[in-house]
């Protein structure tokens, strides 16, 4: 395997934005996107507060140019991709060698809800068109179609660490030649299924979450969909990239099913490979996306293998989940966006809603918005349930 692999392009649609450009509105105006249920249908919609997409499944299938009853899921992976290859400017994708690489842990769950609930209460009703996308697959599947992308389409679903993961793929079969371009990334839309399960861990905020903040008592689920487009060396040549990959790493500390060791040690493993393969000292790091969940167990772990691999001088640090909510398979794909983003805009984004520092570790996030910051390298955290627990690292040159 050799060669370097590029970020020719992005697009992420969240409940902060429908675009990239959006999504830097509300991070440059500090509006995070925290509100109650209007498009999901929970028993839990006055007690949780979610970032949907502000938009309903009409809407949206309009954007994308597909059917309303596909899942939310698909389209909003079709909405993000699209923009992202938009961006790019490499004209039509057939002419090239193209992956489509999407994480996403919910599938199509959304429209089997949906079914499930006029099932049940009669079982002459629902139609069996809304089940047949509910496999995580599917969704991939149909935005690969309408993309018109042939030459390789796979699924990462690693939970919050999906949308990292696929990126990590996608980068490896471009340095083994097999592609010439990748989209990379991740969806995932809201559904019953994830907001009733993360109910019962106990780790929602009926408040806006406070990632790394000490008074912080969990996350806000949200939904989105974020992808890059990798490109090799060669296509990298017609046009004027973002950054570069240099680095990333998956570890697993196999300490519990959904909990991270107490002191972070598959997280510290995920940075340090990260750091590795990309051939830089932790010092050169300029700023970290956290993954920063807002859970008590997530942010003392993640602080404490920062603090392990990064001591005494910390970078600028902070977590977009503080605005877009806990997207899980996408959140890895959203925030690589605006990671590499953040590089080619000198962007340093605020950790919203912080207040007091953690006592466990000697830093604290950043809490305003700049840009025009002379940001060499940009790391990118995700850590899933299972210990599954990846990082990257962009770079300008």
């Amino acid at each position: 395997m050799n060669g370097n692999v590029w970020i020719a392009g992005g697009g992420v649609i969240s409940g902060i934005g429908h675009d990239l450009g959006q999504c830097m509105v509300a991070f440059e105006e500090m509006r995070p996107g925290m509100k109650t249920l209007q498009h999901l249908h929970s028993v839990h919609a006055d007690t949780f507060p979610v970032v949907e997409v502000k938009a309903g499944n009409a809407e949206l299938a309009q954007k994308a140019g597909m059917p309303a009853h596909w899942s939310r899921t698909a389209l909003l992976s079709m909405i993000a991709a699209r923009e992202a290859w938009q961006s790019t400017g490499l004209g039509d994708i057939a002419q090239y060698r193209a992956g489509f690489v999407s994480a996403n842990t919910v599938g199509g769950m959304d429209k089997t809800e949906d079914f499930m609930k006029a099932f049940l209460e009669d079982t002459s009703k629902g139609s069996l068109r809304e089940v047949v996308h509910h496999e995580c697959g599917a969704v991939t599947e149909l935005v690969a179609d309408v993309l018109g992308i042939r030459h390789h389409v796979s699924t990462i679903s690693t939970a919050c660490s999906s949308g990292a993961n696929a990126l990590m793929y996608g980068s490896r079969m471009i340095r083994a030649g097999m592609l010439d371009v990748v989209i990379a990334g991740g969806t995932d839309a809201l559904t019953r299924f994830t907001l009733n399960g993360f109910n019962t861990l106990m780790i929602l905020d009926q408040q806006p979450c406070r990632p790394f903040d000490d008074t912080r008592t969990g996350l806000n689920l949200g939904e989105g969909a974020g992808y890059v487009v990798l490109v090799s060396d060669e296509i990298a040549k017609k046009i004027q990239p973002w950054c570069r990959l240099s680095g990333f790493a998956n570890a697993n500390d196999a300490y519990h099913q959904t909990a991270s060791s107490p002191e972070g040690t598959g997280n510290f493993m995920a940075m340090q490979g990260a750091l590795k393969m990309s051939g830089l000292a932790a010092s050169e790091i300029d700023y970290i996306n956290l993954h920063g969940t807002g859970t008590q167990n997530n942010d003392s772990s993640e602080g404490q293998a920062v603090e392990r691999l990064f001591a005494p001088a910390y970078p600028p640090a902070s977590s977009t989940k503080s605005f877009t909510g806990h997207t899980l398979g996408a959140s890895g794909g959203i925030e690589a966006v605006f990671s590499a983003w953040a590089l080619r805009e000198g962007i340093i984004y605020p950790n919203a809603n912080f207040t007091t520092r953690m006592k466990e570790i000697p830093f604290s996030p950043v809490t305003a918005f700049s840009k025009d910051n002379n940001l060499r390298h940009v790391m990118s955290n995700s850590f899933g349930f299972g210990g599954n627990c990846s990082s990257l690292v962009f770079s300008k040159e």
